[in-house]
């Protein structure tokens, strides 16, 4: 099957809660979300979503997405949907970079797989592993007791893994640290994320003065040696996120010991091609893996649970539902959490249908 037409449709995903905040005072209020529809030369048609956080999280922001498309999609035309890896260094030779680009029309094409297939995307990703797998629920950047209170609400939707959004003024976060680990359950994991907001010497202040509780520390600061640098000073489970961007990374963390648990985005990989090698490698290498992508809706919540679903049960720390922050929902057939929980689709492909009225007119095509 050879690729027909790509189509690009833009998608305002406004949050439940009203925003959502994390380090230096970033909070987006409205997610800007494009969904990529590839078309194959037999009529089918596969989805894929991209949703960089804002402009200020990664090197990606929304209408870089879809202008970078519009860039590559001419020079697709007629590539063959199925040959992933061949389809993948194609993008890679028409734009150097800009992996997030790339991933919602590579995940198009794994749900073009699917279909023509007749098989769930986790069948084809591995296989499924248990008949669900864990959620991790984050706490948007609120004042200590605030937090704390999240906590109690998202425990009752039956959420257990915490990640609460630190890397603001050591002492405040030292203080959001202690109220919510002290509302922790048994059977409860608190991981204090950072999103690189700390310098190393806030960061070393801050797992010093926690360092008699029971937390996960995600990437305290900017760069890997920084990163480095505070891991050789703590106890603490140690999270690597934002500079995970390629194998070697991996690699070269597993040689230092550099973290327990690594985050797969998808699309800071470049789709799901990508994101598996990652996984599969972090699984062999025996590092844990969060699997999820920097934000998204109903698509992307479905890429991520066949990753999620088809990732070892020993090598999956937790997991993300996005499409349960956001008030629209984009397609139908994507997985809604249960008790804490999801579970990927057994329909063929991704197992969504797109909302043809939720999503309008595409910005554009290309054929």
């Amino acid at each position: 099957m050879k690729i027909r037409s790509i189509k690009a449709y833009q998608v305002d995903l406004p949050l439940h809660e009203g925003s959502y905040a994390w380090s230096g005072g970033k909070s987006v209020d409205v997610f800007d979300s494009t969904i990529v529809c590839v078309e194959g030369d037999d009529g089918s048609v596969g989805y894929g979503e991209v949703c960089p956080l804002g402009p200020a999280y990664l090197p990606a922001y929304a209408k870089g997405a879809r202008a970078g498309i519009r860039e590559i999609a001419p020079d697709l035309i007629g590539a063959e949907v199925f040959e992933l890896d061949v389809l993948n260094r194609r993008m890679d030779a028409l734009m150097k970079g800009h992996p997030y680009v790339k991933s919602a029309i590579d995940i198009a094409c794994w749900d073009l797989l699917g279909k023509s297939t007749g098989l769930p995307v986790c069948t084809l990703l591995g296989g499924r592993y248990g008949e669900d797998f864990v959620l991790y629920r984050a706490i948007s950047q609120e004042s200590p007791e605030a937090m704390a209170e999240r906590v109690a609400g998202y425990r009752a939707e039956g959420y257990r893994r915490f990640q609460l959004k630190v890397g603001g003024n050591p002492d405040v976060d030292i203080e959001r640290i202690r109220a919510v680990a002290a509302v922790m359950e048994t059977g409860d994991k608190l991981i204090a994320d950072a999103n690189t907001g700390w310098q190393v010497h806030e960061a070393l202040r801050v797992v010093r003065a926690v360092q008699d509780i029971d937390v996960y520390i995600e990437q305290p600061c900017a760069t890997y040696e920084e990163c480095l640098a505070v891991r050789r000073k703590t106890t603490h489970p140690f999270v690597l996120d934002e500079i995970v961007d390629g194998l070697d990374v991996l690699v070269r963390g597993r040689a230092d010991l550099a973290m327990d648990v690594v985050n797969i985005k998808i699309g800071k990989f470049g789709g799901l091609t990508k994101a598996r090698r990652a996984r599969d490698l972090c699984a062999d290498l025996g590092i844990a893996m969060t699997i999820e992508d920097s934000w998204g809706g109903d698509v992307t919540t479905a890429a991520i649970a066949h990753l999620a679903h088809s990732t070892p049960t020993d090598s999956l720390f937790t997991s993300t539902d996005f499409n349960s922050y956001v008030t629209v929902s984009t397609a139908e057939g994507a997985p809604q959490r249960k008790n804490g929980r999801l579970a990927a689709s057994t329909a063929p492909g991704l197992g969504i249908e797109p909302r043809m009225d939720v999503l309008g007119e595409p910005e554009f095509v290309i054929s």
